[in-house]
């Protein structure tokens, strides 16, 4: 190894929609070599509380976020599993 260090770009895609009192977040990751992985994530306003439409925003998109997260996850062991064929199973990484 000569210590060179390799950088890449991943981007995300965050977006929003409200309609209804629910927000929806589509999170979209695009990868270098031309992975595309989706999470959504949806919030409701509660009837008995305060519209703060940024409140939606922000939780749709955590759980939205969440979801992209486990799915990249999942994606990992797949491709682990394709390189070693073996079984793989992920500890806990948070």
């Amino acid at each position: 190894m000569s210590g060179e260090v390799s950088a890449s770009t991943w981007q995300v895609e965050i977006q929003l929609g409200e309609h209804d009192g629910r927000t929806r977040a589509v999170a979209r990751l695009r990868t270098h070599d031309r992975t595309a992985l989706v999470g959504t994530g949806l919030a409701r306003l509660n009837p008995s509380d305060r519209d703060v439409p940024e409140i939606g925003a922000e939780l749709a998109t955590a759980r939205a976020l969440h979801d992209l997260a486990d799915r990249l996850l999942g994606a990992a062991v797949g491709d682990i599993a394709e390189v070693t064929h073996e079984d793989v199973r992920l500890s806990d990484v948070r």
